[in-house]
């Protein structure tokens, strides 16, 4: 019966396919146009950002930051527009490829006095993340694996600033086709252009990349100009000329975007305003009955299947998955152990809502005593999408299963049970979370001077072993005082790792390819930029932490007119009046000398430039009273985003000139 429906459905293809070529000639080609600068976050819901940034009113192809060196070197980005355009009509006996006109303003800025690597324009089959190792030479485009196959479906222009061996020079323009050796390349010198000049001073370059799809003729005009002024008129001449038809080389269905790398040196590759215009082939819609019926059909055919299949599938995967996952738990080095999810069930009375000790987008904590043993524990269940939590649940696991410290809060074991369920069983602390203590509004007895030192030592000296001490640098991403636990004497237990992550030895930072993650307020201001976490992230957020430690109020409380508590700390600080921060209910029952310590040391801690910031080691020191906390400008240093200045500038310069726009964004859809 199977193979008589599949018969029939193949003749209702075969019918679909005649009526779709039978159909009179192709449609009108479509236009589409886009203009757009002044880039910023809202671009995010237009442009499929990969491995890269937008920011400053730019896209940041390749990390562009003024913080330490190792985020910029051997990188990769892409950034496309999120639509995919049709590039010629397949029943078109005339082989005409669609035609477009791309101009954009590219500014490539070097850094220490080198340039390295290079931008393109890009057309693609997918809208995908750069491949593994497409850093140095590759651009971003490929990899030494895949260089040069011609499955790869790319065709690029290339502007590169670093020669290689099969390079003229370090400054020329290139065609490439499915790798970075240019079908054809064209040295800038002789054209009077510069891309990455060593200078103090930015140069912008407006491009065109047009193709004639019709001549199957690509060319690329360059004109220099000022980055605010209108975009000049195209030059005479192109910078390079070639003939090809597009259709040999990509997907009917392609992208349109950039791609850019650095290597062991690096540079700033921005992109300023980019203007888009594309005549595209409109997918035929062919006869509605036809297609009604061929769905008809295939529904019939397919719909049996899927309902056994995907049963099928499910009972394996679920198999491999749990078989897996089980591995990876026997497998666990250290105490551990497995716990029987009826044994966590009873000591929780069946997970009761009275039992519950906190919520947060990973899952539900409950407290609970184990039968026979009479032990205390914290019952923490995930609650993502299944493969997630996985993920998720591994990750907290394999972190904190391994650490030592007696300022982390100890985990107990684990438990995964045969519906699924993910559970890690902790160390119960009868004093809760910090933020229960500063900020509860029942008022209950505030903590005390001497508990609130004793904790931001905690927390400090934990901070400390996940950088410093630990055989991995852990990078605890997620420090607020919900996740600082106390125990019975109120020594500080931070807690919570589902954040957390450890960092290869080769690797200096975290990044979250779904985005920033942490919470607003303990998030430094970097990372929204570069989507990386970093043991200078975590520090930033300890400085919140210490702020609200003496404070008494929240890192995002409004006060005193300013957005966030350490605006009004610094403003307090500039006045010299930095001792009226310190938490009201406190009345005179601290030490001044202390207090004034974590204010400031907060305040160090919260600098907008990453590597200003102090290092774990020496705040523990600085707690301690063994070292002077470093000094404080009176004035809260803005945060420098270095896409269009040299970080030697003067900062005053930047923040009047260099780090204004004027280009207007707009979007123009003509169908």
């Amino acid at each position: 019966m199977r193979a008589k429906l599949s018969a029939a459905v193949t003749a209702v293809v075969f019918l679909c396919i005649f009526q779709f070529q039978s159909l009179s000639q192709a449609e009108k080609l479509k236009t589409f146009r886009f203009e757009y600068g002044n880039f910023n976050q809202s671009f995010y819901n237009i442009l499929d950002v990969k491995n890269a940034t937008i920011s400053n009113g730019a896209l940041q192809i390749t990390p562009d930051t003024a913080q330490e060196e190792s985020y910029m070197l051997n990188t990769s980005g892409r950034i496309f527009f999120s639509k995919s355009f049709r590039l010629w009509d397949s029943s078109d006996v005339k082989t005409r490829v669609a035609s477009f006109n791309s101009s954009f303003l590219l500014n490539i800025f070097p850094q220490k006095g080198f340039a390295a690597e290079g931008v393109t324009f890009l057309i693609s089959p997918t809208k995908d993340a750069p491949p593994a190792n497409s850093y140095g030479e590759y651009l971003g485009l490929t990899n030494a694996t895949t260089d040069g196959n011609s499955r790869n479906q790319i065709v690029a222009v290339e502007f590169d600033t670093f020669k290689q061996d099969y390079d003229p020079d370090g400054n020329h323009v290139g065609l490439d086709i499915n790798g970075v050796r240019s079908k054809m390349v064209e040295s800038l010198g002789p054209h009077g252009i510069i891309l990455a000049p060593i200078s103090t001073i930015a140069i912008y370059y407006n491009i065109w990349v047009c193709y004639d799809g019709v001549a199957k003729v690509i060319e690329v005009y360059m004109a220099e100009q000022k980055r605010n002024d209108p975009t000049p008129p195209r030059p005479f001449s192109p910078v390079l000329r070639s003939e090809i038809n597009l259709r040999e080389h990509l997907n009917q269905e392609s992208y349109f975007g950039f791609s850019a790398s650095t290597g062991i040196k690096f540079q700033l590759n921005c992109v300023l305003r980019w203007n888009f215009t594309i005549e595209y082939f409109p997918q035929k819609k062919g006869s509605l009955w036809v297609i009604a019926v061929a769905m008809a059909m295939a529904v019939a055919v397919v719909v049996g299947s899927i309902i056994g299949g995907v049963w099928v599938l499910w009972r394996k995967r679920r198999v491999r998955s749990k078989s897996a996952i089980l591995g990876a738990l026997q497998s666990l080095p250290g105490t551990a152990r497995g716990f029987e999810f009826k044994d966590l069930k009873k000591a929780t009375n069946k997970f009761d809502e009275k039992n519950k000790l906190g919520e947060g987008g990973y899952g539900v904590v409950y407290k609970g005593v184990l039968a026979g043993e009479e032990l205390e524990i914290a019952v923490k269940i995930f609650s993502r999408d299944s493969i997630k939590q996985e993920d998720d649940f591994l990750a907290e696991l394999t972190i904190i299963n391994r650490l030592r410290h007696k300022h982390l809060v100890k985990l107990l074991g684990w438990c995964h049970n045969k519906h699924g369920k993910l559970l890690l069983v902790y160390e119960y602390l009868p004093n809760g979370s910090l933020d229960k203590h500063l900020f509860s509004k029942s008022g209950g007895v505030p903590l005390s001077w001497n508990l609130r030192y004793k904790i931001a030592s905690g927390v400090a000296s934990a901070l400390h072993y996940l950088h410093n001490e630990y055989e991995q640098t852990v990078v605890h991403r997620d420090l607020k005082p919900s996740n600082i636990m106390l125990d019975s004497n109120f020594n500080a237990r931070l807690g919570d790792f589902g954040l957390a992550r450890a960092l290869d030895n080769e690797r200096s930072s975290y990044s979250e390819t779904a985005g920033v993650m942490g919470t607003v307020g303990y998030i430094a201001p970097e990372c929204f930029h570069t989507g990386k976490a970093t043991p200078q992230s975590d520090v930033y957020a300890f400085g919140a932490v210490l702020l609200e430690i003496v404070c008494g109020k929240r890192a995002g409380a409004k006060i005193g007119g300013f957005e966030y508590l350490v605006d009004w700390v610094w403003h307090l600080h500039r006045d010299g009046r930095i001792l009226d921060a310190v938490d009201g209910t406190l009345g005179d029952e601290y030490a001044v000398e202390e207090a004034e310590r974590l204010l400031l040391l907060g305040l160090a801690c919260s600098h907008p430039t990453a590597n200003q910031r102090p290092q774990t080691s020496a705040i523990v020191q600085m707690m301690l009273g063994f070292l002077p906390v470093p000094h404080v400008p009176p004035f809260k240093p803005s945060f420098v985003w270095s896409s269009m200045v040299p970080t030697s500038i003067d900062s005053s310069l930047t923040e009047t000139s260099s780090f204004t726009t004027s280009l207007n964004s707009s979007a123009v859809y003509t169908q």
